[in-house]
């Protein structure tokens, strides 16, 4: 498939790589939260209202009974401490906002028909019968700015208070509930959407354009030792001779690229090849088959932790 930046046709990639991009993402959100839970899951039981308990109460035995893993610290920062909470909303919308990028990608290229949405997560249009519209994704996008809304309110609700309880305190209940309502339908709408989206090789084929194998030109010249600085700069050459003739850049001769540089031998037309593009691409995390699989692999693994 076409990769993009500044959703202009870049480099390819593997359709596979594109969407273990967004799984690196969510697995690292994965792993926020894994890490938030031992902060959270402090007990604040023996605080009394600010400055503790009078009758030797054995805070650390309560907390091993109830399943905590261990006691807060300080009396009086126990009895207004929301960081769980903030913290909480934090991270609910930095997943929400990966949902979101994830659904944004999937909007363009259902847009492009490079994948076919399921009818459980499209609708149609009541008065353009040729419509399916992605309004379960649009809806997962629309949700990360609700997230973030949440996240800040309570912020701006803790910044100006002093220490102990006030009861401007009762207000995280709401939007704590309430984001860990939406995290669980966002993640639902988004598995389905996954499982029952279908990629259209054709048109992932179809996006591609030898423009994108430019690098690869400049790296055909790096293997043959002339510094990236200066192959850059003559695949930059080829480019613009190509647009001047209004062609293809993989239509150029031998004897044209010869005539920007002499390196350029007969081999160097076994660059236009999209597969071949993608499988020199073998360094860790990269779109080749095998790291595709590798970062797969390690997926499983790290899902099989939680």
């Amino acid at each position: 498939m076409a990769g993009y930046t500044h959703l202009q046709p870049a480099q390819p990639i593997r359709f596979s790589h594109w969407l273990m991009s967004h799984m690196a993402a969510i697995t690292r959100d994965a792993e926020r939260l894994q890490q938030l839970i031992p902060r959270a899951n402090q007990c604040p039981l023996g605080s009394g209202a600010l400055a503790g308990n009078a009758f030797g109460v054995d805070r650390e035995f309560l907390a091993d009974e109830l399943g905590f893993d261990g006691v807060t610290s300080n009396s009086l920062d126990s009895v207004c401490d929301r960081d769980f909470v903030a913290e909480f909303l934090m991270w609910h919308s930095m997943l929400l906002t990966h949902l979101s990028q994830l659904a944004e990608d999937l909007i363009i290229n259902n847009m492009l028909k490079c994948v076919d949405m399921d009818d459980a997560y499209a609708t149609g249009s009541s008065l353009m019968p040729q419509k399916k519209n992605p309004d379960a994704l649009e809806l997962l996008r629309g949700k990360a700015g609700v997230a973030l809304g949440r996240s800040v309110g309570l912020m701006a609700t803790l910044k100006g208070l002093p220490r102990a309880y006030n009861k401007d305190l009762q207000e995280d209940k709401v939007p704590l509930f309430d984001a860990v309502d939406t995290v669980k339908d966002c993640l639902a709408i988004a598995t389905g959407v996954i499982v029952t989206m279908r990629p259209n090789p054709k048109m992932l084929m179809k996006a591609l354009c030898p423009e994108m194998l430019a690098t690869d030109l400049a790296d055909y010249l790096v293997r043959k030792g002339v510094p990236f600085r200066e192959t850059h700069h003559i695949s930059g050459a080829c480019v613009r001779l190509a647009e001047e003739q209004d062609v293809s850049i993989d239509t150029l001769t031998l004897e044209q690229l010869q005539k920007i540089d002499s390196r350029f031998e007969e081999d160097v037309l076994k660059v236009w090849d999209y597969v071949a593009s993608v499988e020199r691409k073998s360094s860790t995390g990269g779109t080749s088959k095998a790291r595709v699989l590798e970062q797969i692999e390690n997926c499983i693994a790290f899902a099989k932790t939680l």
